[in-house]
């Protein structure tokens, strides 16, 4: 069976492509197919990019909230959530997660601190940790801190049932080793 990645946007992105090149299969998912309730892709992983709570960029936000229910079963099942940074000032922004998630939007280079083994080290083990962009922060969570910045948290995990939820504000594509193994490591699961 193939590892399968649903990347939620209105069109196909760049990071569609470098999603297959890490050797998953990547679907688009529509916010209308996202809010649809007949809806039923089969997938190990839910990528939600950079931007998806700002409406100069796209809509998806109120599917994303249409859908919180079936995203919580989703990763209940054993699915994989990677969520970015919602690039807006919204204190609700992240509502539709199935914990608490407070995020303050600041784009800013951090020096960023992950134990070495952990998935947060994994996520920007490409990228000079001194130095990494971020669109922001979370200053209070329900999760557990997997990276941070001087400031703030910016990388987050919540585990739910069999499956695990990402967090980040890092403004970068995750490496191609932590995008492979947390996309493929998911259990292929009904959405």
């Amino acid at each position: 069976m193939s590892c399968r990645v649903g990347f939620v946007w209105e069109t196909q992105q760049h990071f569609s492509r470098y999603i297959e090149d890490c050797g998953a299969v990547c679907e688009l998912v529509t916010p209308q197919m996202l809010a649809a309730p007949f809806f039923r892709g089969q997938f190990n992983c839910l990528i939600i990019p950079t931007g998806f709570g700002n409406a100069k960029y796209t809509n998806l936000l109120p599917a994303l909230r249409a859908s919180s229910s079936r995203m919580r079963r989703f990763v209940e099942g054993g699915g994989h959530l990677l969520v970015f940074g919602a690039a807006v000032e919204k204190p609700d922004v992240y509502d539709w997660l199935p914990f608490p998630v407070t995020y303050v939007h600041d784009f800013h280079p951090a020096h960023i601190r992950c134990e070495n083994d952990s998935p947060g080290a994994e996520l920007i083990e490409d990228y000079n940790a001194e130095r990494i962009e971020c669109d922001g922060t979370f200053p209070s969570h329900g999760g557990v801190c997997l990276g941070a910045s001087d400031s703030a948290d910016v990388i987050i995990e919540y585990t739910l049932g069999s499956g695990r939820i990402i967090v980040t504000s890092v403004h970068e594509y995750p490496s191609r080793v932590f995008l492979k193994e947390f996309c493929c490591e998911g259990t292929q699961t009904v959405f």
